[in-house]
């Protein structure tokens, strides 16, 4: 299950995004009935479908951009700075384009910035080297802009996460992680930060906040990766610090889910404290426990849980209220076998119930494409399906859709279709 996540697709570029910017009107207007509209007839899919209500108030309608390995934007590492801003520009314009209201940007892909003067290097995915000066500011830059459009900017930061290799020595001199190697550990070919040292969820804290301190973002962005997806095979090395902070509890898995709580808990209430009117939202893989480990689970029969995997307790964040609001990302047709969309919509339906925090469901618009291999993402009504069928649910406020490269260039019309279907008028300021 794990494949599904939407951190292995690292193909394509934001060159898309301008190249979307005239087709992109003409695939909105097509028909929306052009290609039919309901389900297989009697299909308990389609049963609930017609009876959904529209979520009243406003939603969230977000859109991922991710930069690492120049996923979404810049299309490539080492454009010159004007056309790096051109294609953000464009970016911005695609979001408001779709009536979207929120664009959450990738500013710390791999503990480095996408903004000057920060506690680490410049990005390596401006420039092609990391350190190196991209000549402009692009988080000052992206927050002005998108709120000159009417667009949230919410600035996505990934904790752990040091490096697509395992080398210390490949990260330039002055690179905390390099400066404090005893900091990291190599796991599955790329290099993370321990969770397990309390210095380090310190320092990524001060990291992050330091954008934050810097520019009136509207949210903090975490996604899915915490402890890393496990690796068959391999074991990751936090033994010295197990041994030093984690004996007094029960199991490894408990001190590391400790740790995983105590960096979200601790960001939460420095976050409130330094820039109250940010929003802190976290969008993990959707699958806290599957139901047959855990009566409080989902009914699925997912290879891999927040909960046991990746050391994150997903729905005890939202049942302290430490963040915001959560997106998990519900990367599955409606009908899969071992992972619904229409059973795990409900379930965080009812996660999120009584409490404040805002549910926002995560859209695999990068597997809607009129080639692949499952007939349910070949067919441009699937997403439509999936916004339709959460609006039944008065929990869930918006969606978000990964990725930026997609909601441009909409190869199979999806995004198109939840357009016409959904999004009618222009973007209300999304839900607080």
């Amino acid at each position: 299950m794990a494949s599904i996540g939407r951190r292995g697709v690292l193909a394509g570029a934001a060159a898309a995004l301008a190249a979307a910017a005239t087709a992109a009107p003409a695939r909105a207007g097509r028909s929306p009935g052009a290609a039919g509209s309901t389900d297989a007839a009697g299909s308990p899919a389609a049963a609930r479908e017609a009876g959904a209500p529209r979520a009243a108030g406003p939603e969230f309608r977000g859109v991922w951009a991710a930069t690492v390995q120049n996923v979404d934007w810049p299309s490539e590492s080492g454009l010159p700075a004007r056309e790096q801003r051109a294609e953000l520009l464009a970016l911005l314009d695609t979001a408001v384009r779709r009536r979207l209201n929120a664009v959450i940007l990738q500013v710390r892909p791999t503990a480095d910035a996408m903004w000057p003067a920060a506690r680490e290097p410049w990005s390596q995915w401006l420039t092609g080297e990391q350190g190196a000066d991209p000549g402009w500011d692009p988080l000052g830059t992206a927050v002005t802009e998108a709120h000159a459009r009417g667009l949230e900017l919410h600035a996505w930061f990934n904790p752990y996460r040091v490096a697509n290799h395992t080398d210390p020595g490949l990260l330039v001199p002055e690179h905390p992680a390099r400066r404090n190697r005893g900091w990291t550990v190599p796991y599955g070919g790329k290099l993370y930060y321990n969770p397990g040292l309390p210095e380090v969820r310190r320092f990524v804290q001060d990291a992050m906040l330091d954008a934050v301190a810097r520019y009136p973002v509207d949210g903090v962005h975490w996604d899915d990766y915490f402890y890393p997806y496990p690796v068959e095979g391999r074991e990751f090395d936090d033994d010295a610090a197990y041994e030093k902070y984690g004996r007094s509890f029960a199991t490894r898995a408990d001190w590391r889910r400790h740790n995983t709580d105590t960096l979200v808990r601790e960001m939460s209430g420095r976050l409130r404290a330094l820039r109250p009117a940010a929003r802190f939202g976290i969008s993990p893989f959707a699958v806290w426990r599957n139901s047959d480990r855990d009566p409080l689970g989902s009914p699925t029969q997912a290879g891999v849980a927040t909960y046991d995997d990746l050391y994150a307790d997903t729905r005890k964040w939202v049942r302290e209220g430490w963040i915001d609001y959560i997106v998990p990302q519900a990367y599955w047709q409606i009908g899969h076998p071992a992972a619904d969309y229409a059973d795990i919509v409900p379930w965080w339906a009812k996660t999120v119930a009584g409490t404040r925090v805002q549910l926002y469901v995560g859209e695999a618009l990068y597997r809607c494409d009129a080639e692949s291999s499952t007939a349910a993402w070949r067919d441009p009504r699937e997403l439509s399906r999936h916004v339709r069928f959460a609006r039944g649910y008065p929990e869930v406020r918006g969606h978000a859709y990964f990725s930026a490269k997609q909601v441009a260039a909409d190869p199979n019309g999806a995004m198109a279709r939840v357009v016409a279907d959904h999004y009618p008028t222009k973007a209300a300021v999304p839900p607080r």
